[in-house]
């Protein structure tokens, strides 16, 4: 089912609209609409419909949407960093690696007894964590940030490479590569092309090793007396 339209990228005091319905939507139970079909369990969410989970089926009724896929670690629900980061600052929650791929968890999970010698948990649920980190899900970081206003799930722009070289292009400042060929060897050095004024540019260093002076060892004999050979 085709949910209400939400504007991506508005964010109130409770992060971008999408994020607490991705939170609440219940995950891999059969799809209502395709439950005859193979394969239909429901596992990915539409963030620009924000209605319930879908299955494969349901795809093509959201083409051009933003689409993600929800997996499973330890029956809690995860989704790949990969895949989040490019709509929310995930920063503050702690990553896991799962099958070579970095995830973060969706909700809360509760650790009442935290082991011998942690020193850092959760702010929210007191699971332990690494001490680089303040939340164990992304449900946690939504809850701290009614206590921390300085929290947000908005992503902040990165650099501007030209407001950082001028107005020098992409090409203009990335250093380049040229072929030259010496005579030492018959090898093809590769030296850097710094960007310059002029047209051409300039090396910025000299081709190492230099091709060592021809020496010609052949020696000239002098013409003496003839020598006769014994009788």
């Amino acid at each position: 089912m085709v949910g209400r339209m939400i504007r991506m990228g508005n964010e109130d005091a409770g992060g971008p609209a999408w994020l607490r319905p991705l939170l609440q939507t219940s995950f891999f139970v059969p799809c209502e609409v395709h439950a005859d079909s193979s394969k239909s369990e429901c596992n990915m969410y539409c963030l620009d419909c924000t209605g319930d989970a879908l299955c494969s089926y349901c795809l093509p009724r959201h083409k051009d949407h933003r689409v993600v896929q929800i997996r499973r670690s330890s029956y809690h629900n995860v989704i790949r960093v990969s895949e989040v980061s490019k709509f929310i600052d995930i920063s503050c929650v702690q990553t896991y690696i799962i099958n070579s791929a970095k995830i973060v968890f969706l909700n809360e999970r509760p650790q009442p007894r935290p082991g011998k010698g942690v020193t850092n948990t959760c702010e929210i649920c007191c699971r332990s964590l690494l001490d680089s980190f303040r939340f164990c899900s992304l449900g946690c970081k939504l809850g701290g940030m009614k206590r921390d206003p300085e929290l947000s799930f908005t992503l902040r722009p990165k650099p501007n490479r030209d407001s950082l070289h001028g107005s020098e292009s992409d090409e203009s400042s990335t250093p380049r590569k040229v072929r030259r060929t010496t005579g030492f060897m018959n090898r093809s050095i590769e030296i850097p092309m710094a960007p310059s004024d002029d047209e051409g540019g300039h090396l910025t260093s000299s081709i190492s090793p230099g091709t060592p002076p021809i020496i010609s060892y052949r020696t000239s004999r002098r013409k003496g007396t003839p020598q006769r050979a014994p009788f």
